[in-house]
């Protein structure tokens, strides 16, 4: 690996020709740097945040600078030296641009000649993995985040280039930048080239220090691959990773994380080449992106689908910078409502414009929409579905595996009400840099459960995973989503699978139905069944808060415990207790974390259990959270047919003691089937009444009347649904969209 130190050395005279004659010249400009000094002495968010990271900038450099010997994965002590030094080499040469005074730049010049005579000593990292996709770093155990180190650093390294003699600029070139770039490229092709966000972060790393030492070439392989062939690169993964409308395939958590480097090194792209029309390139999918990210959170946190750590949210670093370039390239006075959320700005000339729109009070309000975020390159892998009422987000996930941070879940749902997660996901087994959980990396369990169908809120086929749990055959399927409505108070989408078990489909239907009658806007969630011979259907719900009450009774182990199953995540389980369902209405209610109640009314199939669990069996050193579910089990069936109801009600006040309407109001559910053709009625105490009707046949014809049948009546109608209120001369219906 020590050969690459020699790869591609530009002549001290192209590089000095091709720089721009003033830095910085990157995220930041010279120009932007003049408005940002004088903003810094107007009192204003600008002015607060410049004084706060002065003030710890100016702590941490009167430390001992320390460069060590990497030895540490992810959390360790060496780890964190090195991945701060970068954070702190940026900011102080920030606080140099705008205050002007060399000791910061002095800071990084003696920081990065530290680094350049460490560098070339080092071998690969000793705590490195072989992993297909991770490969190894030198300064980290991945080269992920050597990649993360070289983003911030080149950077600071272009705002202090003013202050260095010609011999420290090539000792500093020549012994860490050059030969870190060069790492990241020519010395690991596979990560370089491949359709990843580790390769989001290497080809902006390598392409913003192509730009800063004058390395056309550089740039232009970050842009279209180590070939330039346009087979890999920055503009191939804004084709590949991101569908039309913005939705990043790894999920949110990961959109999240791969949104910093695409954003970072587009703002680049557009302050050196603003011929290319970086914010413009596909559709503007940069822009789209931002806003996608946004979308998928609720009360500012990510929803955790997939590989997520659930306390991420809006203001993490990477979205207070993509706020802070889109409302740059926007003025949508939407996205101030987003960054006076997240209660950050950033010293750049984009967070200086954030910081007076906010001090002028033109922010305006941001729109969290109900739609449907296509999957896929094309848009046509399924998509993540969000339905939103007041207060209320309802995410049915129908999208592509998500490349090796997707798990086993196809038509899973989560349901967040009053400020809460209510029906969850587990997310992530991780405690991201805790090195002595791990090394701070993906647990174990990662794989052997939070992957895993049964730990999620969707159909589990004899205690099997979707797709056997096998990468390569889920990530050559996806759900086909049929349709998304959203109209006069119903919001309804359904999608379905027939190929994550052998010889079963399923079509799961999603609606959230408000009605002024309605005590707060319910869920019906209707998955039916077929498959070709009796098999074993289990159907989990997670649940946040604390069980309540059961319209059944309960066989609670009181004295010992025994694991559910023994593969597939059911190892991980505790059986707590067993029911049989109560017919023809099966009822589970539990308190939220909120103070609201919930109760999940479902129509009970013949010989349907109850299964309470709890996470905790086969788990020595306690790595997952002992999170409840309860899971309605079909023993043995063909065909099957899960139509519930969640509905949220009343609350428990422990200040003043008062407890009101802790008691479900749905009376009745029933459902008729006539072949593809469903009809599904839901009665409330208040006497209001519903008929759903549904077509996901998959021979559909819009044009075609389907005819539900009903307590002995026929009820008509055209495209994928009708709703019928019945008693009332009102109906609501939708065609597929």
């Amino acid at each position: 690996m020590m050969a690459i130190l020699g790869f591609g050395l530009a002549s001290p005279a192209y590089c000095a020709q091709a720089r721009p004659a003033a830095h910085p010249a990157l995220v930041m400009t010279a120009p932007e740097v003049t408005r940002m000094r004088a903003e810094i002495a107007r009192p204003g968010r600008f002015q607060r945040t410049y004084q706060q990271q002065k003030a710890e900038v100016d702590r941490k450099i009167a430390l001992p600078k320390q460069v060590p010997i990497p030895v540490d994965a992810g959390g360790g002590v060496t780890h964190e030296i090195h991945r701060n030094n970068a954070q702190l080499m940026y900011d102080a040469a920030v606080i140099y641009q705008l205050t002007g005074e060399v000791k910061y730049a002095h800071f990084v010049r003696d920081m990065l000649s530290m680094y350049a005579e460490l560098y070339p000593t080092l071998p690969l990292h000793p705590q490195r993995k072989t992993d297909s996709v991770i490969s190894a770093g030198r300064l980290f155990w991945q080269n992920l985040n050597e990649s993360v180190w070289l983003v911030y650093t080149i950077q600071a390294y272009d705002a202090v280039l003013p202050v260095l003699r010609e011999g420290e600029r090539r000792k500093i070139e020549d012994g860490i930048l050059r030969p870190v770039a060069l790492f990241l490229s020519e010395g690991s092709p596979h990560t370089f080239n491949t359709i990843h966000n580790h390769a989001t972060w290497a080809t902006t790393a390598v392409g913003m220090t192509g730009y800063v030492l004058g390395e056309r070439d550089w740039v232009e392989k970050a842009l279209y691959g180590s070939d330039k062939s346009g087979k890999g690169g920055f503009l191939r993964q804004l084709d590949e990773l991101f569908s039309p409308d913005g939705y990043y395939t790894e999920g949110p958590y990961y959109q999240r994380y791969a949104l910093l480097p695409f954003v970072t090194f587009a703002k680049a792209i557009e302050t050196r080449e603003p011929q290319r029309k970086i914010f413009s390139y596909r559709d503007g999918i940069i822009l789209k992106a931002i806003d996608t990210t946004i979308q998928l959170s609720y009360n500012k946190l990510f929803f955790p689908i997939n590989d997520a750590i659930k306390d991420k949210g809006i203001d993490t670093i990477e979205l207070v910078t993509g706020v802070a370039i889109a409302y740059s390239a926007t003025g949508d006075a939407g996205l101030l409502d987003v960054a006076r959320r997240q209660d950050r700005v950033i010293l750049t000339g984009d967070g200086m414009r954030v910081a007076q729109g906010l001090d002028a009070r033109r922010d305006k309000p941001y729109r969290f929409a109900s739609r449907v975020f296509r999957d896929g390159a094309k848009g046509d892998e399924g998509g993540l579905v969000v339905m939103r009422e007041p207060d209320q987000a309802l995410v049915f996930k129908a999208t592509a595996q998500g490349m090796g941070h997707g798990h086993f879940d196809k038509l899973n749902w989560l349901f967040y009400d009053k400020g809460a997660e209510i029906v969850s996901d587990y997310g992530a087994a991780r405690f991201l840099n805790i090195e002595a959980k791990f090394g701070g990396r993906y647990l174990p369990e990662n794989k052997s459960y939070a992957n895993q169908t049964v730990a999620h809120n969707t159909l589990v086929v004899d205690e099997g995973s979707h797709y056997g749990g096998k990468l390569d055959v889920a990530e050559a399927h996806h759900p086909e989503l049929l349709y998304f409505s959203d109209k006069d108070g119903l919001k309804i989408s359904a999608a379905r699978v027939g190929d994550a078990y052998p010889g079963v489909s399923f079509v799961r239907t999603m609606a959230q139905l408000r009605d002024a009658r309605l005590r707060q806007p319910i869920v019906v969630d209707i998955l039916k069944v077929d498959s070709s011979k009796n098999h074993q259907f289990d159907l989990p719900l997670h649940y946040k808060g604390h069980l309540i009450k059961t319209n059944f009774a309960l066989d609670t182990a009181t004295q010992s415990l025994a694991p559910l199953g023994k593969r597939n995540g059911y190892q991980y389980l505790w059986l707590k207790a067993r029911a049989e369902a109560a017919a023809p209405l099966s009822q589970v209610t539990w308190l939220g974390e909120n103070g609201r109640f919930y109760t999940l009314s479902t129509l009970a199939e013949p010989g349907m259990q109850v299964l309470f669990t709890q996470i905790g069996a086969n788990d020595p050193n306690f790595n997952l959270r002992n999170e409840n579910a309860f899971i309605l089990r079909i023993p043995a069936a063909r065909q099957a047919a899960y139509v519930s109801v969640l509905e949220p009600h009343g609350g428990h006040d422990p200040v003043s003691e008062m407890t009101s309407d802790a008691d479900s109001r749905v009376k009745r559910i029933q459902h008729a089937r006539t072949g593809d053709i469903d009809a599904v009625h839901l009665a409330f105490a208040s006497g209001m009444e519903w008929l759903l009707l549904l077509n996901n046949s998959t021979s559909f014809d819009p044009k075609q009347t389907s005819i539900a049948r009903f307590e002995g009546k026929d009820y008509p109608f055209q495209g994928r649904f009708k709703l019928i209120a019945l008693g009332q001369d009102q109906a609501r219906e939708g065609n597929k969209q």
